[in-house]
């Protein structure tokens, strides 16, 4: 599968989204463009099926073209969110075509095999929640965030008390208690970091979206 440019950031997204509403079409080719690898990313799901990797690449791009042209910038999503599911959407509707132009088939009879050879009927696809792929990459994106935020907003003590209290970077998952043992502070004090910590975190992903 090709390579694809780097999604937009949320706040690039937002500047070609505005662009975009304000009538610049060169904004909208930029956001299709970016948002390639989110159609390479749903057109996974399908790969084992008998159809043509291009072909399912093409109709996800209609279903990305589709939800530049109709994105609400009003709502609290992101733009990825509901670009998934108008992929997820048009490429289901192409497997759905194509059975109507076939012989007439049970919904249990197999259509092809997934990576490990296992048989995928077309009720294993339609039965699929669209919104597996979505979790999955817009998790991805907020771990990316995460991380950045850690390093960039908060204090040193900040960043050792979430680091210590969530396990993260392969560290143990510990109390307030140990945390303020390890630390040589009170267990009120690890408290207080964690709660100013966590709405630092908090605001700072409520300014990305």
């Amino acid at each position: 599968m090709k390579t694809f440019q780097k999604p937009l950031t949320a706040q690039e997204e937002k500047e070609y989204l505005d662009r975009f509403q304000a009538g610049d079409q060169n904004a909208r080719d930029i956001l299709i463009e970016r948002n390639m690898r989110l159609v390479a990313h749903v057109v996974k799901k399908y790969q084992g099926l008998d159809e043509d990797l291009d072909d399912l690449i093409s109709v996800g791009t209609i279903g990305l073209i589709k939800a530049v042209s109709t994105f609400d910038t009003s709502k609290s999503v992101r733009l990825s969110t509901y670009a998934a599911r108008c992929i997820d959407n048009e490429l289901l509707m192409l497997l759905r075509q194509r059975k109507k132009k076939s012989r007439e088939v049970s919904l249990y009879d197999p259509i092809g095999t997934d990576k490990e050879g296992n048989e995928i009927s077309l009720l294993d696809i339609i039965e699929t929640i669209p919104f597996d792929v979505v979790e999955h990459y817009t998790t991805n994106e907020d771990i990316v965030l995460l991380s950045r935020f850690l390093n960039n907003s908060l204090t040193d003590k900040e960043y050792e008390v979430i680091k210590l209290r969530y396990g993260l970077f392969g560290e143990e998952e510990l109390t307030q208690r140990e945390i303020a043992k390890r630390l040589n502070i009170s267990r009120s004090y690890v408290s207080r970091i964690e709660k100013n910590a966590i709405l630092k975190l908090r605001q700072c992903f409520l300014a990305a979206k």
